[in-house]
């Protein structure tokens, strides 16, 4: 009688079309996940990789006014450079992330680093207003594939909690220090290379990227049965509808609420995206399996998240326009008034590394919120004759430290008790959280500035810059209820002890 040898890998169905992946991935372990001594270089790849996605969020902005004067455009063709990245990107994050649970994450990275890469020198090379927005809107594209590689690496490569929160903390500074730098970088590249820099600038961090990934990246690791098993019907009506949600939104900036270029984008996004759940619920293999949405910390963490970026996004677009149109700093100066933010960042994220093992993530998420809503309300003091240290410095600090205390927290709540065949899934629903809460909050914040500013002019017109502070006011005091309401809702998260352990798989 044969023993069993406890070292031999079960047996295998060869029918079975997952049978070649998962065999690949359990007899050269060494080809589905990284050595210790790649571990950092993996980090550093990741984080440049986020970084690079949401540096251009900001850094094109303010080299608007440059390129509006050079390619000769109008005020709809300067908003849709912006506004096409936003649309490629936000519309095909869940596409992106589940690309990459079933192609693997080295080639769901190398395809949207080099989409983006190409992108960006077309852009840079544009004649016309056109091919520019066609290159930002396949920027955005590239940025939906890569965005969500680069978490679901992270999460695949450290799976212990300590290293992970660890990993997940360099992630979150990165992610959320990109568009502060990407302000003081795009004003910097615009005055002194030409706005053609801002775009130009991705394709050596580009180049070097696709040479580190084909390096560090493993082979293996990816999801379960091959791009065969993407559900087309799914994708297209995620797409068209989280698009669609977005576009309408976006009009909201120059059109009302109540205008057709609004609610009929809108109404057949919210259309298309209840098209999307009943796929879902019907078809064999789903590209957001409902049932990943019954993960506690994952459907609690999504709609914090959505509400603290949409008080975020916001906060850096409004102090942007009070510094320079009220304070009257240039570009540069207004850019660099935002690097204290970005320390306060860094240190909140920081803090909550070292905690958020021995605390879970829910009170840093509480903590955190709390603070931003203190710095927020704090801020809507502002006024038409302040100045930025005495009015400005103080509260920004405060409400960028209470974010960087929250942000990585929520990213752990959100994707650590996941399955981590599921991982570029679960940071596409968070990635696509962020971007849809970022419009929408920006939207309704930006309506709040505009109507309060217009009611008043409408009572004293000749008071333009006070007019514009009060907006301003109102509408950082209207995203500190953003902030409450995240503080509030992180009290339904799971404590530490409910909290579903991060799985360690080999």
């Amino acid at each position: 009688m044969r023993t069993a040898d406890s070292s031999q890998p079960p047996a295998r169905n060869p029918q079975d079309p997952a049978a070649t992946v998962e065999t690949t991935a359990d007899t050269h372990p060494e080809r589905s996940r990284p050595r210790p001594r790649s571990t950092t270089a993996i980090l550093v790849l990741a984080c440049a990789a986020q970084f690079m996605v949401i540096l251009d969020v900001t850094i094109v902005n303010v080299a608007l006014p440059a390129m509006r004067a050079e390619l000769h455009l109008d005020a709809a063709g300067q908003q849709w450079i912006v506004n096409a990245y936003t649309l490629g990107f936000a519309g095909l994050l869940l596409l992106g992330g589940r690309t990459a649970d079933l192609v693997g994450n080295r080639r769901a990275f190398l395809a949207g680093v080099t989409a983006f890469t190409l992108a960006s020198l077309a852009g840079g090379l544009a004649d016309g207003g056109g091919p520019l927005v066609a290159a930002r809107a396949v920027q955005g594209v590239g940025g939906a594939f890569l965005a969500p590689a680069t978490l679901a690496l992270l999460m695949r490569t450290f799976t212990d909690p300590a290293s992970r929160a660890r990993a997940m903390g360099a992630w979150s500074v990165v992610t959320a220090a990109g568009g502060a730098v990407g302000a003081v970088v795009g004003g910097v590249l615009t005055e002194y290379a030409g706005w053609r820099w801002v775009l130009f600038v991705n394709v050596p961090i580009g180049a070097a990227l696709l040479t580190a990934a084909l390096l560090y990246v493993p082979a293996a690791g990816g999801g379960r049965g091959g791009a065969r098993r993407l559900d087309l019907p799914g994708a297209l009506t995620a797409t068209a509808g989280l698009t669609a949600l977005v576009h309408g939104t976006i009009a909201s900036e120059t059109h009302g609420w109540d205008s057709p270029h609004v609610w009929v984008p809108a109404g057949a996004g919210a259309l298309l995206l209840a098209a999307f759940v009943v796929v879902e619920s019907r078809v064999a293999h789903p590209l957001v399996p409902l049932a990943i949405l019954r993960h506690r910390g994952l459907a609690v963490a999504n709609p914090l998240v959505m509400a603290m970026s949409g008080a975020g996004f916001s906060m850096w677009f409004l102090l942007s326009l009070h510094l320079q149109q009220n304070l009257g700093f240039s570009a540069v100066r207004a850019g660099l008034c935002f690097v204290p933010g970005s320390l306060g960042i860094i240190a909140g994220a920081g803090i909550a590394t070292r905690l958020v093992a021995r605390t879970g993530p829910r009170p840093l998420i509480v903590a955190g919120m709390t603070l931003g809503t203190a710095g927020f309300v704090w801020l809507s003091r502002i006024s038409a004759g302040g100045s930025y240290a005495g009015e400005v410095a103080g509260p920004f600090v405060l409400t960028s430290l209470g974010f960087g205390l929250a942000l990585m927290p929520a990213m752990v709540a959100a994707t650590g008790g996941t399955d981590p065949a599921e991982a570029g899934l679960a940071s596409g629903i968070l990635n696509t959280s962020r971007q849809v809460g970022g419009a929408l909050g920006l939207a309704v914040l930006a309506t709040v500035a505009s109507h309060t500013t217009a009611a008043r002019l409408a009572w004293r017109p000749h008071e333009l810059q006070r007019a514009l502070t009060a907006g301003y006011g109102r509408a950082l005091l209207t995203a500190a209820a953003f902030t409450a309401c995240a503080a509030l809702g992180a009290l339904a998260l799971p404590g530490r002890r409910g909290k579903a352990p991060l799985r360690h798989h080999s």
